[in-house]
This record gives structure tokens, sequence and C-alpha cells, in this order.
């Protein structure tokens, strides 16, 4: 009394017991039995059984067969043949002489098309034809392949002499797979068996499951033979527009006929995997039709075929949004535009307002995750270019601006190397004849041609301004909102030892200011430059990471001809779809290939470029300036005064200003005969380095004596240049303050046009850290 039923939980009891029950036990049965099952659910039926319960399970099932189940099929088909015999033999003897002797020769065989549709015919469960089918099965079951074959056979015959189709057609379908299944293969498999039972399902009996059946069995029998190019064959001609989903299951299957060919027939796997993708996607089994899509893909992908690619990946990107799988939406979309895309202006428009839709999607499941990275518009890296500093201010009336580097110069080697030498000379002078070993040349403009292995020097209050090429390779605008560079910056006291916070991605003004562009249009196929600049308001390590934007399409095809893109468009100007997703492009510049050591030379290494990792230093002095009355021409050898006007555009005094150039002979700021030169260049001789003189007062001889002597002129050997010392009142221009100062000029003793640099050295009053 004390054991539990068991009985209640076992796997095979029914889900009430019988007899009467009243409705509350049949209730409380029904829970205690749900409970059970639930308890039971994870344990796998058999774990009490011991090795003798095993032993005598298999001892049973062999018992079982070898004495009761063969036994019995053995004494049915004995007794099914002795039927047979005895019931057709007479009649079936009787009936084909009676044939010979009044037809006089074979009755022809209807053709398939000929027999009339007599696929609902039943015969009684005793009669002769289904007695002879029944012991084909029990012979097929027992693996007696070849009684089998000769059973359906004579089946088959009968079948087709009362026009019963649907058990001719069954007849025949198992005869092919009897004989095929025959060991040593006495016969060969009858393939147009099969082909006249597909048929008959097909056409006559208008079963297309028993069809299907009999398609896929033969294929697999025909590709067991390897004769995959007759199973394919096969496997499409049963495809038809009534049923999208079977079809798309023989058109896959057909696909792997072709690449499973001893000569694989890859495009003909591939576009067979479309149809199938398109059928399965009409029948509305999304999946299998993104896997064909997919699987397809691979043989497409890089061939050059952009159109079909595009087909593919927009479904693929479809199919995948639709399956809620958004990455893989977004990667397909992805690659449709960043292609070289052959398609109409119409179609690309269309497709890249379905990738917006899908971003927009995507960000708005995680709107604070990290911007996504946008595929448009190109973004030429290497042809970023950096400036730092001020924009110099234009010439005002007799003021000519002295030339400098911006962005608006296009690169020169020659005038750049000159540049250097200047520089280097300079700092020679300074430090004695010796150049310092961390002495870096300014470099105000960095490009691809530039120097860029160490980090520059940006001052901070003095902006930095990066120019980034844009590309857009669709025929359709692209409007970029909101457009600025994206940033990160680490603040630091180069006079002190602790380093501040990290800040990142362009989030905090107070350190560095970023100015964006409101809206930035690029027409189809434009090549397109943006200039963006940062403020550095505090001293450390500026890494620029990128540019951050919104893409979006803009309503109609608008043309901007002649609009700086160097200045912010206003805002409103343009009429924009009303969609557009936030996103980032990063800046990944390559530097040069290293080729100097023998491992470089031998392997494939570059070097750093450090063009967008700025190091912001502390406040330093900044000249501006500027030539009044500058002549164009001057005769051989005469001397003619201008003036220089220097100003000092920054908060911090500077010092020890000087001159450097290749031909000092050309220029002086005066000696000792220059001091009564009037030192304004509103006085009544300032266009004139002479002044007349009468040489003798008891005649009216006169003489032109100039304002500056010879000695005063630098010598001019065509070597090394010359370091002048510009005089500056008490030595220092203090911030904001400008000084005019006379300059001689000396025309060369050989006429032609003549080109003479002069670059002007100063110092802070402070000394850096960094400088």
């Amino acid at each position: 009394d004390g054991l539990s039923n068991n009985f209640k939980t076992h796997p095979l009891q029914l889900d009430h017991p019988r007899g009467s029950l009243d409705s509350t036990d049949y209730v409380k049965a029904t829970a205690s039995l749900q409970d059970s099952k639930k308890a039971n659910s994870g344990t796998p039926h058999g774990a009490c059984l011991t090795l003798t319960d095993h032993d005598r399970i298999r001892q049973f099932i062999q018992e079982f067969t070898f004495r009761g189940l063969l036994p019995h099929i053995e004494k049915t088909i004995r007794q099914l043949n002795d039927q047979l015999i005895s019931r057709k033999g007479l009649s079936r003897s009787l009936f084909s002489a009676t044939k010979k002797w009044f037809s006089g020769s074979k009755v022809p065989e209807k053709s398939i098309n000929e027999l009339k549709n007599t696929s609902g015919l039943l015969y009684p469960p005793e009669a002769p034809e289904l007695q002879i089918r029944k012991m084909a099965d029990l012979c097929f079951l027992v693996q007696h392949y070849e009684l089998a074959y000769s059973c359906y056979h004579t089946a088959k015959k009968d079948f087709l002499n009362d026009q019963a189709m649907l058990y001719a057609a069954g007849a025949l379908e198992m005869a092919a797979v009897s004989a095929f299944l025959q060991p040593g293969a006495p016969r060969p498999y009858p393939a147009h068996y099969m082909e006249t039972a597909i048929q008959t399902y097909r056409d006559i009996c208008k079963n297309m499951v028993l069809a299907e059946r009999c398609v896929l069995l033969s294929a697999e029998i025909l590709k067991s033979q390897s004769k995959y190019s007759e199973a394919a064959a096969l496997l499409i001609r049963l495809t038809s527009e009534d049923s999208d989903l079977r079809s798309a299951l023989l058109l896959e299957q057909a696909a792997h006929c072709f690449i499973n060919m001893k000569s694989p027939m890859v495009r003909k796997f591939a576009f067979h995997m479309i149809l199938a993708g398109h059928g399965f996607s009409k029948a509305g089994q999304k999946k299998h039709a993104l896997r064909c899509y997919c699987q397809a893909m691979q043989v497409y992908k890089g061939k050059g075929w952009s159109l079909a690619e595009d087909h593919i990946n927009f479904t693929i990107g479809r199919q995948s949004f639709t399956l809620c799988q958004l990455d893989n939406a977004v990667s397909a979309f992805r690659h449709i535009l960043i292609n070289d895309s052959k398609q109409s202006p119409a179609q690309q428009g269309a497709f890249l307002r379905e990738y917006l839709y899908v971003y927009k999607n995507v960000t708005q499941l995680s709107p604070d995750g990290p911007l996504p990275q946008l595929p448009l518009p190109y973004i030429n890296s290497s042809a970023t270019r950096v400036f730092f500093g001020h924009d110099r201010r234009p010439a005002e009336g007799e003021k000519q601006a002295a030339t400098h580097v911006s962005l608006d110069q296009e690169y020169d080697s020659e005038s750049s190397q000159q540049w250097k030498e200047l520089e280097e000379q300079v700092v020679s002078v300074i430090n004695k004849g010796i150049i310092p070993s961390n002495f870096q040349p300014t470099q105000f403009c960095l490009n691809r041609y530039s120097d860029n292995s160490r980090f520059p020097l940006a001052v901070i209050e003095e902006p930095i301004t990066v120019e980034v090429s844009f590309r857009n390779p669709l025929k359709v605008p692209l409007l970029l909102t909101d457009l600025s560079l994206l940033w990160k910056f680490q603040p630091k006291d180069f006079n002190a030892k602790h380093d501040g916070e990290t800040k990142e991605l362009g989030t905090c003004n107070d350190m560095i200011g970023t100015e964006a562009i409101a809206e930035f249009l690029i027409n189809s196929e434009e090549t397109k430059v943006a200039r963006l600049k940062l403020f550095p308001h505090q001293t450390g390590e500026l890494h620029i990471l990128g540019v951050v934007y919104n893409l979006g399409t803009v309503q109609g095809a608008v043309t901007l001809d002649g609009i700086d893109p160097s200045i912010g468009l206003q805002t409103g100007k343009f009429v924009s779809n009303g969609l557009s997703v936030r996103g980032r492009q990063d800046l990944e510049i390559q530097g040069p290939r290293l080729n100097n050591t023998k491992e470089e030379k031998t392997s494939i290494k570059y070097g750093p470029d450090r063009r967008l990792d700025p190091i912001i230093t502390e406040e330093m002095p900044l000249l501006e300036v500027f030539f009044i009355n500058f002549p164009t021409g001057l005769l051989c050898g005469e001397i003619r005064k201008a003036y220089v006007e220097f100003v000092n555009v920054s908060r911090c005094p500077l010092t020890a200003l000087k001159v450097v150039s290749k031909h000092p002979e050309f220029f002086t700021f005066g000696g000792n005969t220059a001091v009564l030169t009037p030192l304004s260049p509103s006085a009544s001789e300032n266009c004139s380095a002479y002044k007349t003189v009468v040489t003798d007062p008891t005649s009216v001889h006169t003489a032109l004596l100039s304002s500056a002597s010879s000695v005063d002129f630098g010598v001019g050997t065509g070597g090394q240049p010359e370091v002048i010392h510009v005089p500056l009142p008490d030595a220092v221009l203090l911030p904001g303050a400008s000084v005019q100062l006379p300059m001689w000029l000396r025309g060369p003793d050989e006429e032609g046009v003549h080109e003479i640099n002069f670059l002007f050295y100063y110092e802070s009053i402070k000394r850096h850290s960094k400088m």
C-alpha cells in the first residue's frame, strides 16, 4: 500500500481511465496526469530499463521477425501466387487466344494522351489486379526486387488494359524503383517508366502531389547514377505557375544538380537559385527566399555583373528587413550604393530612399548607440588637407598683402623646398651656425605631399581648417546637413605633469569649438570639397577622427554652380524629402610606404601620417606683413623706396624680427645714410629714393643723390641666403600694434623677370616647452 501508483505516469497510458468516473474525479485525474507529464517531460523514455531488459527486447524483436513476420509474409505471397494462378490463368489464356484469332495481329498500344480519364476507377479488394499489386508490395518490402519488378510489370499491363490510369502510374513508378534496386543491376534503370508515370499523374489524373513525389524520387535515382543533367531537366519540366512553392522547391533542386555536375555549371546554378528564391518569395517563404538569394550572390559577387548584383542585394535587403534582420538589410543596401552603379537615376533614388528608411529603423532601435558608418558620399581621405592659422586679410588700397600659404594654392615641391632652406638658414644663424636636432620646419598646410611623420603644432585660439574631398557616385544629388568634424581631445598642460581627462567625439565645445555647415549639397557624380574648422581653447593633444552629418536626398535635381564649398549653405534653401539619417565617416589616411631598410624593401610597410593629430600649444605671436607702394618694375641698378607694415595680430608680443632672402642685394632697411629718410609713406618724398641737391652754389648744375648708400645693400653671391635684422622700434612689437618701416629696393643688374622670396622670422618673448 505504501507504493505509489506509477501506472498513472506511463507514457502509453490513455489520457483518462476507462470506466465510469464522476466529473470531480475526472478533473482531478486529468490535472494530476498533466502535472506528471510536465514533470516527466524532460525524462527520456526507457531510462529505467536494465541491460537484461535490453537483451530481452532485442531477442523478442529477432524472434518476432524470423518466427512470425517473415513466415507470415512468405505464406501470404505463396497464397496470393496460388490464387492468381487459379483465378486468372485460364481466363487470361483464353482471352489472349481470342484476341489472336479475331484480330490477326497485335493490337497497338494507345498513347497516354489517347487514353480516357479513368483515374476514378476503383477495384474491389479481391480483384486479381490488386492481388498482384499486393504481392508485388510484399516482395518489395522483403527486398525481393526481381520478383517485385515482375509483379509490378504484370500489374501495369492489367491496369493499362482496364485503362485504370492511376493504378497503372503507381505500378510503373514502383516497377522503375524495383528495377533500380535490384542487386547487380541485371537491367538498366527504366527512366521512361518514371516519365510515363509523371505524365499520367500530371495530365490525366491531375494529381500534382503524386507527380511531384514521382519526380523527386526519379531525380534522386538519376543523381545517384551521376546523371545530373537528366535530373535537372526532369525537375524543371514539372515547374508551373499554379504552385509557386512547388516550383521553387524543384528549381532549387535543379540548381543543386547543375552545381554537382562533373563540370559544374555555376551560372546555371545561380540563375535557377534566383528563380527559386523568387518563387519562395511569392509563396511567402521569406527565409527560404533569403537563403536562395544569398547562395546565388556568392556566384555573382565581384564578376562585374553590376545590375544582377544590384537586384540580388536589393532583394536580400528587403527580405532581411521583413525578417527583422536589420544588420543584414543595411549591409545589402550598402553594397548597392558603394558599387559603381549603372542603374538609372530613378532607380538609384529608389535604392537610396529604401536604404535611408531601413537605416532609420535600425537607429531607432538603439538611439543611444554609436553612430553608424554611412556609405555615401565617398571620401578621398588621402586628399584631405589641413591648414593651421587664420585666413589672411586681403589687400586694401595701396597695401599689398604678403603672399602666404593657403588652401587655395596648389602644392609646389620646388617652392616648398626653397622655403624650407630659407627657414633652416635663419634658424642656423640664430643658433650660432647649428640647427637644433629637434628642429621641425614650419608647415602651415599639410597634404599628401608634405612630411606628415611628426605631430604638427597648432596654436591655441587659432583655427584648424580641414578640407575634406567628397564625391557623389550616384546620379541623384545628396544633401548633407549639420556637417561637422568628429574629434577626440586630451587636455594636457605641457608645463605640468598631470594630464586631463580625454574628451571624445566633439561633444565638449568649451575645449574645442566646432564649426558646422548647415547644408552641403553634392550634385550627381560631383566631386566637392568642404572646409570644416575647429577652434582649440585649451592646450593638449587633438585627434581628428572623421566627419559626422545627416545624409538625405533632395526633391528634384538642384544645381549649385559657382558656390564656394567652404561657406555653409543657407538653411532652408533646399527642400529635403524628410528622410535622413545621422551617421559618420572616418578619415583613415595611409602613410607613405617605407623603403629605407632591407626589411622594408622586401615587405610592404607604411609609415605614420599624423596630419590629423595636431598638438595644441600655448599662445604664440602671429605676424602679418603688408607692402606699401611696392614697384612692379625697376630699371637695372635703380633704387626705389617702399614701405613695409608689420602687424602683430596675436595677443603675445613678438621680438627678434628678421628677414632672410636668397637675394639680399635686392633690398635694405637702410643704414647710417638713411637717417634723413622720411619714416612715413605719406611724406613728400615717399615715391622716390632720390633727392635733388645743388652741387655748386655758383652754378645751376644739379645732381641726384640716393637716400640709401650702396654699402647698405647686401652682397648677392647667389649662394647662401643672408639673414637681415629688421629694426623694430624698441625691438618689440606689442599685441595689436603695427609699425611701418621704409625699405629700399635696388633693381637687379640683369634684365628680366625676377622672383625674390622673403621669409620673415620672429620669436615670442616667452619660451615654450613645445617650440
